[in-house]
This record gives C-alpha cells, sequence and structure tokens, in this order.
C-alpha cells in the first residue's frame, strides 16, 4: 500500500470538506460558466429568450441570492437551478408547458437552491473519487479544475437527485413561487402530471423525470398534495385546452 499516496488523498478530502463559501461559489461559478460555454445558449432576441424573459420580469433573487436565467437549445427535457441562483431552462421543455406549468418546474428548482439542497448536492459532487484530486486549497486559493472536472461537475448539476423530504420541500417553495408572482399554484401540479404521462405514453427514460420522480407512487402522493393544497386555498385548475 502507498501511504503517502493515501495520505495525500485524505488531505484533500479533508480539505474539500473544509471549503468555505467562498471558495463554493468559485467552483459553482466556474461550473456554469463552463456550461454556458459548452451548451447552445440562445441569445436575447430568440422567442425562447424573450418568452423567459417576459415570464421571469422582476424575479431577481430568491431570499437575497440573485437569479440569472438563460435557456439552453436543446432536445433534452430539463431545467435546474444552481446554488448561485443561475436557472438553465431547455427549450424542449419549453415546447411542452404552458406559462404556469413552465413557472412551476422553475420555482420547484428555485426551491431546490432556497432549501439549500443543490448546495450540498454540488459539494458532494466535489467530493467524489473523480474529482477531490482536483478539489484542495493553497493558501485560502481553490484549485482550477480540468476541462473534464467541469464536465463532471456541470453534469451534477443538471442531474442531482434529492431526497423524497428534499423533493416536497422543492414543491411546497415551488408553489409559494407561483403564488407570489401572481401564478396559479395549478399550474405546477399540471407539469408533474403532463411530465408522468409522457413518460407512461411513451416509454420515455428522461433524465429530467427520473431525477423528479424517483418513485412512482411517491410521485402520485406528491401530486396529490398540491392538488389539495391547491383546492383549499381556493384556487380552481385551468380547463384543458382543446388541440387545434
Amino acid at each position: 500500500m502507498n501511504l503517502k499516496k493515501l495520505g495525500n488523498a485524505v488531505a484533500k478530502t479533508a480539505q474539500a470538506v473544509t471549503l468555505t463559501d467562498a471558495q463554493m461559489a468559485a467552483y459553482v461559478k466556474e461550473s456554469v460558466d463552463w456550461m454556458d460555454k459548452n451548451n447552445p445558449v440562445l441569445p436575447e432576441d430568440n422567442p425562447y429568450t424573450v418568452r423567459l424573459r417576459k415570464l421571469t420580469e422582476g424575479i431577481t433573487d430568491a431570499d437575497g441570492i440573485p437569479l440569472n436565467f438563460k435557456v439552453y437549445h436543446v432536445i433534452d427535457i430539463n431545467a435546474f437551478a444552481c446554488p448561485d441562483g443561475s436557472v438553465r431552462v431547455f427549450s424542449s421543455l419549453m415546447d411542452i408547458m404552458d406559462d404556469d406549468e413552465l413557472m412551476g418546474i422553475i420555482g420547484h428548482e428555485i426551491g431546490h437552491v432556497l432549501k439549500h439542497h443543490s448546495k450540498k448536492a454540488f459539494r458532494t459532487a466535489l467530493l467524489t473519487d473523480a474529482l477531490k484530486d482536483g478539489v484542495s486549497s493553497t493558501g485560502g486559493v481553490a484549485a482550477a479544475l480540468s476541462d473534464s472536472q467541469l464536465g463532471d461537475l456541470g453534469a451534477s448539476l443538471v442531474n442531482s437527485k434529492f431526497s423524497q423530504s428534499q423533493e416536497k420541500e422543492a414543491d411546497d417553495c415551488g408553489y409559494d413561487f407561483l403564488v407570489k408572482n401572481g401564478r396559479n399554484p395549478w399550474g405546477m401540479v399540471m407539469a408533474f402530471e403532463k411530465l408522468s404521462q409522457l413518460e407512461q405514453k411513451s416509454g420515455a427514460k428522461m433524465s429530467y423525470i427520473q431525477k423528479m420522480f424517483s418513485s412512482h407512487p411517491e410521485t402520485k402522493d406528491r401530486i396529490k398534495r398540491m392538488s389539495q393544497r391547491a383546492t383549499k386555498d381556493g384556487y380552481q385548475r385551468p380547463e384543458v385546452k382543446a388541440a387545434e
């Protein structure tokens, strides 16, 4: 056994565990910048971006965390929010959601930021075997990461899976987010129903559905709970528009 190598690995892990908030923020920013550089970000005059800007107008922060929104023009159905408040919405998700439904998904993702779920998941990613060699600090300065490590971190942000209790917390935050911004909270319920139906209809194993709904019985319970809350609060469920 190489005791020196083992000792170095333990030291690096210890350093990662004690990362400061400033170091964490630096890693998050580096990862988000890498993702924005390596994904097709739609320009401001694109209809997808125009729609997102209109929907999120005036929504600048989440409990003091500054928010920024961008659209990735990709075929995957997904959305995610990072610990620094960077929210990324995929164009294919926007294609299948109406405005209230889309805002429900965005609110849910922001809920993970508000409850620090995203931060905890990101810290865990920094401690994985694939990344810990690049996670160390010298003189209080976080070490630079390679493109490969940044890619792994980016994937961890996009595909973070949360516990059932964390998902419920994010559901409640998403509900409150919709109400606060003048939206019908039934939008989140209908978005969840739409994603669940889409999976059942196509048999698709879409990453976003797998990420958000790790347990089918739990999915039904979450939808039921949000429906009961909206009904109790006196919100009318919108009628589904007939296809033209």
